[in-house]
């Protein structure tokens, strides 16, 4: 075992080695395209939220698992650039996690992943040291039982466990029971539930698992959160986007930082919402993370969109 010091936020979750691949419009079925460009970086869900934090001043912890190749070497390097305190399992052979994204002339992306089995997260290569000496703990599930281990013992020292879920993995009942804030993409908690209206679905999601907040990020439409009183909507900034690759990501950072600076849930939504916003006007999961100042310059300065596409219903009426 090795000690680990104390942190503000640790990271249990997905890196990913990103080729981003910028395109006039998204091609056809059968047809062929030039690309503009294509420009190799580090991304991956928990691993650019741990990066955005470290970032703006907080001491964070990175848990994942590499093969032992360039990739590899890639991300090594970026944690040790931004400082970021990676704790890092290598599968020998193995091939680090590689995504394609294509990005098109709006800057919405199309991501193709590949995973190599051999790269899943397990319990026993975990320890428990490297959970407990923090302040928050931030997963996204896809390792699901490793996931699980963790948030168990962030549960039994108090800490609060933040969750990034896109996917209704298997077992994913038992982590959820164990979040106390699920921030999620917009579809999951439908899917999940079985419900087709998005408030009713955040409510029964919340009621199910007790989480303190469940709340569904909407893209352009902004957030929309339930904390068992009442929903919150906050709507997204309007920037010229250049890709949105890494806004939840980014998104869920801003959510971290409030949330350990003990903000109401209201400046917690738009801090993350502005920190995102600032990630769409430039290329890569990381390339537009700006720092504390430049995002409450945002918060104060631009114009917000007026919509969420009726997903909210009823509930966001009034709502910026």
């Amino acid at each position: 075992m090795t000690f680990a010091s104390q942190v503000d936020l640790v990271g249990v979750g997905l890196n990913a080695t990103d080729t981003i691949i910028s395109l006039a419009a998204y091609p056809a079925r059968g047809s062929k395209v030039e690309y503009r460009t294509a420009a190799v970086s580090p991304g991956g869900q928990v691993a650019s939220t741990v990066v955005a934090c470290q970032m703006w001043g907080l001491r964070t912890r990175y848990v994942g698992k590499l093969g032992d190749d360039a990739a590899a070497d890639l991300h090594r390097q970026a944690f040790a650039k931004a400082g970021v305190e990676a704790r890092l399992v290598v599968t020998p052979g193995g091939d680090s996690p590689q995504s394609l994204i294509l990005v098109d002339g709006s800057g919405e992306r199309t991501v193709l992943c590949r995973r190599d089995d051999r790269l899943t997260l397990l319990p026993a290569e975990l320890e428990r040291d490297w959970i407990v000496n923090a302040r928050a703990l931030h997963v996204d599930g896809c390792d699901t039982a490793a996931a699980v281990r963790a948030a168990g013992w962030a549960r039994e020292a108090n800490i609060p466990v933040v969750a990034d879920l896109d996917e209704v993995y298997p077992g994913v009942d038992e982590l959820l029971a164990l979040i106390d804030y699920l921030v999620v993409s917009r579809d999951f908690p439908c899917r999940l539930m079985g419900e087709e209206d998005l408030p009713t679905a955040l409510r029964l999601m919340r009621s199910r698992y007790g989480s303190r907040v469940a709340a569904a990020t909407l893209g352009p439409g902004g957030v929309l959160a339930w904390d068992g009183s009442g929903f919150l909507h906050r709507a997204a900034y309007q920037v010229p986007v250049v890709d949105t690759t890494g806004a939840g990501d980014i998104f869920h950072a801003g959510f971290i930082y409030g949330l350990l600076q003990d903000w109401p849930l209201e400046r917690q939504l738009d801090f993350a919402c502005a920190a995102a916003a600032l990630n769409c006007m430039a290329a890569g999961a990381r390339g537009g993370i700006r720092g504390v100042a430049e995002i409450e310059a945002l918060l104060s300065s631009a114009p917000r969109y007026n919509t969420c596409d009726g997903v909210c219903g009823e509930t966001c009426k009034g709502a910026r």
